[in-house]
């Protein structure tokens, strides 16, 4: 096997955390996902977070939390859509497995979306739209980019499998 820990990078409603969920099924590894061990850490949802402390005190707590599952192994971990674009926990990442980045279109995103509010920077299109473009640059630095513009979770997972030579 390539790798013996598969990380999983992409932006918001990109299907991160369904990815991670299926390849850890097929591996039998252990899933993480780095959202729900800040929800989990904090005792409130990301867009509580976010709305109270601001996104600076969130991502001092993700970066804890990505440390946190650093030198694991057998793992699949589905990141926050911003995890990947700091450039020194990027290093750390792409450094710790393999990267995986589910592209998709950002037209088929926002029908993705949920309207309730629970994606803090999801507000209007346009500040969507200009937080995609900036964070495709650092998603590009990971390792397999998988093309979501028309796949399944399971022919993502199948692309990963023969990549990971599992």
């Amino acid at each position: 096997m390539r790798a013996d820990k598969v990380y999983i990078v992409g932006f918001t409603s990109a299907g991160k955390t369904s990815l991670a969920r299926e390849l850890g099924r097929r591996l039998g590894w252990r899933v993480e996902d780095v959202d729900e061990g800040v929800e989990a850490r904090e005792r409130r949802s990301v867009a509580a977070i976010f709305a109270a402390d601001g996104e600076p005190y969130f991502r001092a707590i993700e970066r804890q939390v990505v440390q946190g599952l650093l030198g694991l192994r057998e793992a699949v971990v589905a990141t926050g859509a911003g995890t990947f674009v700091e450039p020194d926990l990027r290093a750390l990442i792409r450094a710790d497995g393999a990267v995986f980045w589910i592209d998709v279109p950002l037209a088929r995103l926002i029908g993705r979306l949920p309207q309730d509010g629970s994606r803090p920077l999801a507000r209007s299109r346009a500040e969507l739209a200009q937080v995609f473009e900036a964070r495709r640059l650092a998603y590009a630095e990971a390792h397999v980019r998988l093309d979501g513009s028309r796949a399944t979770v399971e022919e993502l997972a199948d692309a990963v499998m023969d990549w990971l030579g599992a």
